[in-house]
């Protein structure tokens, strides 16, 4: 980890509460050093976009404290905002502008924009200047919410679910705009549903649940925490009880499961065996675990320990986003100056 003296975002005991008792947020601590990119994970209703938003300087903590430069997003937001570029879930442009009137009027608001031919080269929507913004699909819309952003050229860019509604040539595309800015300097903080997405930008990554931090580090360390697997098909005639007892195997009929904490001395004694016996394994399928199934077996198991899955908080939590998203569009467009 890099020293906390180069850290561009410093988050401790972070807490956001609502109305009704609901915390959204609740005393999350991590760090993102310059350059870094970092992604936030969690289902609906983790606290992720609360969490970003306090970041964004949308609004203040109920406790603890955020600092983006050092300083106070919220209260020292003229400071921090010019420096900052931000993607929201929801733009909310005007329906019957252009793409390219869109960006002008950006622009016009924007201290040191870039041009806007430039912009929309950058996000691939050069092709689109002249369409109107309601004949946008979901993909170029989110495009456009991304060239916004970028206008101000930021040190710090804020996406949140930034290629949610892209095909895989779009979304492909956005990871390695993404990466030639972090080439450039750029540090960025994403908020994604799409497991490989963290997997192919995030440097590092938190995981929240319920608003609380679960767990966090690079891909690989997170990974690390969950067994690995070895799966494959035994010939017929071939009983599963005739493998080494050691391997802990599960079957169903002929397929089977291994779970592992150490891959290969695992994968070299069953292939060991297998020679040894003259078995074929059918199928032999052999991997770390993936981020995914991290993230699933961390969100069950915190249901489980917890008694509930909390969804009467996190719909009510998801209502909040929409209205939020369409509110701080306005804040965003205000404080863009």
């Amino acid at each position: 980890m890099t020293d906390t003296d180069q850290a561009v975002i410093e988050v401790e005991e972070l807490r956001r509460g609502y109305s009704g008792g609901f915390e959204a947020v609740r005393g999350i601590s991590f760090s993102v050093a310059r350059g870094e990119i970092f992604a936030l994970l969690g289902t609906n209703g983790a606290g992720k976009t609360s969490t970003v938003e306090l970041l964004e300087g949308l609004a203040a903590p109920s406790g603890g404290q955020v600092r983006v430069f050092g300083l106070d997003p919220y209260r020292r937001r003229a400071a921090v905002r010019p420096r900052t570029g931000v993607m929201l879930q929801e733009g909310g442009f005007a329906a019957d502008l252009t793409v390219a009137e869109t960006v002008r009027t950006w622009r016009g608001v924007t201290t040191g924009a870039r041009p806007a031919d430039e912009v929309l080269d950058l996000v691939g929507l050069t092709g689109r200047a002249s369409v109107r913004v309601k004949q946008l699909s979901g993909g170029e819309r989110r495009r456009l919410d991304l060239a916004l952003a970028l206008l101000g050229r930021p040190e710090v860019l804020f996406l949140d679910e930034p290629t949610t509604g892209m095909d895989p040539e779009g979304r492909r595309d956005t990871w390695e705009l993404v990466r030639s800015l972090q080439a450039e300097g750029t540090t960025v903080l994403l908020t994604t549903h799409y497991l490989e997405e963290a997997e192919q930008l995030a440097d590092r990554l938190a995981i929240l649940h319920e608003g609380e931090l679960v767990l966090a580090g690079t891909p690989a360390e997170v990974t690390a925490t969950r067994p690995a697997r070895i799966r494959f098909t035994l010939p017929v005639g071939v009983e599963p009880a005739r493998l080494p007892l050691s391997l802990r195997a599960a079957a169903q009929g002929r397929r089977v499961e291994i779970r592992t904490d150490r891959l290969q001395g695992s994968l070299a004694e069953l292939l060991a065996w297998a020679e040894a016996s003259q078995v074929e394994l059918i199928g032999l399928d052999a991997r770390s675990a993936s981020l995914e199934e991290a993230f699933l077996e961390i969100a069950q198991n915190r249901r489980v320990r917890d008694g509930h899955d909390g969804h009467d908080a996190r719909d009510a939590h998801d209502a909040r986003d929409a209205r939020d998203a369409r509110d701080a569009r306005d804040d965003r467009m205000a404080g863009a100056r």
